[in-house]
């Protein structure tokens, strides 16, 4: 070796050490508006990731939900913002793309491992660009008292005929509320109603995307249908629904006094600790037997890097990480109910969260059919979803005059379906 080749090779390992020093003796703190999962990323997430990458220390700085978007834009807007950013679903983080703070992540190892529907809540329009990585979802269906369905003589229903075969027996026997859900807060009759039973009528992706693209209207059968069964609800929802709020929901079921809740995955914990019974869960029944069966798998939480960081090489080794099976596993089971979206391989230990997450494995999964693009508006497709479910199981609009309103406020201002 001459030396001006052993200086050339000494130059180059030089620079090989000081880009992975660079990458790896790094700060990243990372902003959220989960402040109720504090400890479990300071206990058990950040450690596991700097066990396997010493040289980056991680910080979770968390900002209470109802503030983390204005507290996030002030920060971005002054340059103080956090290297990793958590991504809100849909409108939230695109405008935060839009605005050249979220760095486009196409290129990221392990982006691979999800799915177009996974990465839909992230992505821009026409889905050429993904800029924050699908950490998880909620999954909609029944959760259910498993003591009062023995008692009962009940079996989990597998169509409508028979979920309203159940309701009705639940109803004559008298002992528990066929159903806790309440119309008071609206938000929980159009999440856990009309966004949990809508997909296996509109076919889920098949139809949220036809009506994104003008082909469907909502004044169609499939998008008018489950308002159809909606109305039957009121009658199996016990004395006083109208006045019920989700709390009061939550607290009728797991004080026994409800036989079904019209669940989020999200309640597993909650459920877990204050119910006394055992519970199950399963999937929003078919119209007839044979049917393919489709389950609201709705994008709930992403996280994506500030363009602003400096230390975007460690920022990406982080993001790479959360992409793999390890860091899924972690957050699958220290938060059960929030369910990973990426295609690696996760161990569940809880068993209702094992029993929902085994829907993915027999129906089809969607997401809710107002969060992508058709709530941008005004009227807002969204908040207007809420109060007609709530118009409809109360007898106050008909399943027709409620889609009939619907497709009228979004032809309004959306132009496919004009």
């Amino acid at each position: 070796m001459t030396p001006n080749t052993f200086q050339g090779a000494l130059l180059i390992t030089a620079m090989m050490s000081a880009t992975i020093a660079s990458a790896q003796d790094a700060e990243l703190t990372i902003e959220s508006w989960r402040n109720d999962d504090l400890t479990i990323w300071q206990d058990q997430i950040i450690p596991a990731f700097e066990a396997q990458n010493p040289g980056i220390k991680v910080t979770f700085s968390p900002t209470a939900p109802a503030e983390y978007n204005a507290a996030l834009n002030a920060k971005l807007d002054a340059k103080s913002a956090g290297d990793i950013i958590t991504c809100r679903p849909f409108d939230a983080s695109l405008a935060l793309f839009d605005a050249g703070h979220l760095a486009p992540l196409n290129d990221l190892d392990g982006m691979s491992n999800f799915s177009a529907v996974a990465k839909s809540g992230w992505s821009t329009d026409d889905s050429s660009t993904t800029y924050c990585v699908p950490m998880a979802s909620v999954i909609h269906g029944f959760i259910y008292n498993k003591d009062a369905f023995e008692e009962l003589g009940l079996e989990v229903p597998t169509t409508e005929a028979e979920f309203f075969a159940v309701l009705d027996a639940i109803k004559a026997d008298g002992s528990y509320i066929p159903m806790a859900m309440g119309t008071n807060d609206q938000w929980e009759a159009a999440t856990m109603g009309y966004n949990n039973i809508g997909p296996n009528y509109w076919n889920g992706e098949e139809g949220r995307n036809a009506l994104i693209a003008g082909e469907q209207k909502l004044t169609d059968e499939g998008w008018i249908a489950p308002f159809r069964q909606l109305a039957k609800w009121g009658d199996y929802l016990g004395d006083g629904y109208e006045a019920q709020t989700y709390p009061d929901s939550q607290n009728i079921f797991t004080l026994g006094r409800a036989a079904i809740y019209p669940a989020g995955s999200w309640e597993i914990s909650g459920f877990n600790a204050q119910a006394d019974f055992d519970m199950g869960a399963f999937n929003p029944p078919v119209a007839n037997a044979g049917d393919t069966c489709y389950i609201s798998d709705h994008t709930d939480i992403g996280i994506g890097m500030n363009t602003a960081t400096a230390n975007p090489e460690a920022a990406k080794i982080f993001l790479s990480w959360v992409a793999s099976s390890e860091f899924s596993t972690i957050f699958a089971n220290a938060l059960p109910g929030f369910f990973p979206l990426s295609s690696a391989a996760v161990e569940l230990e809880d068993p209702l969260a094992k029993e929902i997450i085994s829907w993915r494995d027999k129906c089809e999964s969607s997401i809710r059919s107002t969060y992508q693009i058709l709530s941008r508006g005004t009227p807002n497709l969204e908040n207007d979803t809420w109060n007609a479910s709530v118009a409809v199981i109360k007898g106050d609009e008909s399943p027709e005059d409620a889609g009939k309103r619907l497709q009228e406020g979004l032809a309004s201002w959306y132009t496919p379906q004009q």
